[in-house]
């Protein structure tokens, strides 16, 4: 097959790229430009994006033998990467950053180009796996090794970007194996560190950066029935299930300590609330698709496992289309889920669908939307 290796300039996505040269496949690389100003040292930038990582991913395909590009996606990303986490902030709800960038960048704007251009395949390095199931069907499937497992960030792919993906490292059981392999290929990046933190975001302050963007004013604290317990300096400050830096000044009644609950950005609000109102018995969202084949007859509840971040462990839940709206209820409750998170439901192994969260319900029955 021709395909298209996007080479981040880290470790994973080197091998993964060596992986389909090996298989015989004729190989391109490509290194995605997402800032027109970004970094240009890994200890001033901990994303992925930087010049460094750039000439970090030519020196491996240079070493593969294969032809190296760098493409233009600067504009396409702040759009729909960066101008999104920004909106998502401003309207109250807590964005997932690297799951936009794999839906409107990598699996969109990118495969999109590549099928263009003639290309069977896009090759990335994340751990996972794609294989079909017993009529044909391609499914997502959680990578062998479940402690570097991925499919969480790539639970927004549909059954077309499936059938043209290729992740060739999601058999791999551990991430010591991909830098010994690395190493025997000469790969200069064996010993790379892993990126981490968003990429837009160098130096980690994401609370700093919002509020030079978004603008910061002084709101209400108040409980859940409404009465103002303190004032903030911004909701951009806050997240949901926080505790510290509330500066209440007042104790509530029952002597407990108070948590954030809601943030309201337009009434300039944030909800504080017992920690017991932080136990979700049920999310919900209008948001959502199918990975792959749809589920038989939603409307009818069906067993799932459910999972809201990218490393928290899957809980059991059932789940139900109710009036375009997907409804999740887990087994036991979920803690400090904010509006805009994603959920990501499974089947086994097998990534079914996914959400953004748009609604919760918690245990002392505090609903919460955005």
């Amino acid at each position: 097959m021709r395909v298209l290796a996007a080479m981040s300039g880290g470790v994973d996505s080197a091998v993964a790229a060596a992986r389909a040269v090996e298989a015989g496949h004729d190989v391109v690389g490509v290194h995605l430009a997402l800032s027109r100003m970004p970094g240009t040292l890994r200890t001033g930038a901990r994303g992925c994006c930087t010049i460094e990582d750039s000439m970090d991913a030519q020196r491996a395909a240079t070493m593969l033998g294969i032809p190296y590009y760098v493409w233009d996606f600067s504009e396409r990303f702040k759009s729909d990467v960066v101008d999104d986490f920004i909106a998502e902030y401003q309207a109250g709800r807590t964005p997932n950053p690297c799951m936009r960038c794999n839906e409107k960048i990598k699996f969109a704007a990118l495969m999109e180009k590549a099928i263009a251009l003639g290309f069977d395949a896009v090759c990335t390095g994340h751990y996972a796996n794609v294989v079909p199931d017993a009529n044909g069907n391609l499914e997502l499937h959680r990578a062998s090794a479940w402690a570097k497992d991925q499919s969480y960030v790539l639970g927004v792919l549909t059954a077309d970007q499936l059938a043209h993906a290729m992740f060739p490292l999601g058999d791999t059981p551990s991430k010591d194996l991909i830098r010994a392999e690395a190493a025997e290929r000469g790969l200069s990046v064996a010993q790379k560190p892993d990126s981490h933190d968003i990429c837009f975001i160098p130096d980690g302050d994401t609370r700093g950066w919002l509020a030079d963007r978004v603008g910061i004013s002084e709101g209400d604290i108040v409980d859940t029935a409404g009465n103002k317990l303190g004032t903030h300096e911004g909701t951009p400050g806050f997240t949901i299930g926080q505790r510290k830096g509330l500066h209440i000044g007042t104790p509530a009644p029952d002597g407990l300590p108070r948590f954030v609950l809601e943030i309201r950005p337009k009434t300039n609000t944030v909800v504080v609330g017992p920690k017991e109102a932080l136990d979700i018995i049920e999310i919900a969202g209008t948001s959502f698709t199918w990975c792959g084949e749809p589920q038989e007859n939603p409307e009818n509840e069906f067993d799932v496992e459910v999972q809201i971040r990218a490393h928290a462990d899957p809980v059991p839940a059932v789940a139900q289309l109710v009036g375009g709206e997907l409804i999740v209820r887990p087994a036991n409750p979920l803690n400090s889920v904010a509006a805009g998170q994603t959920a990501v439901i499974y089947v086994g192994t097998r990534v079914l669908g996914q959400f953004t969260i748009a609604r919760t319900v918690s245990d002392l029955n505090v609903v919460a939307t955005a």
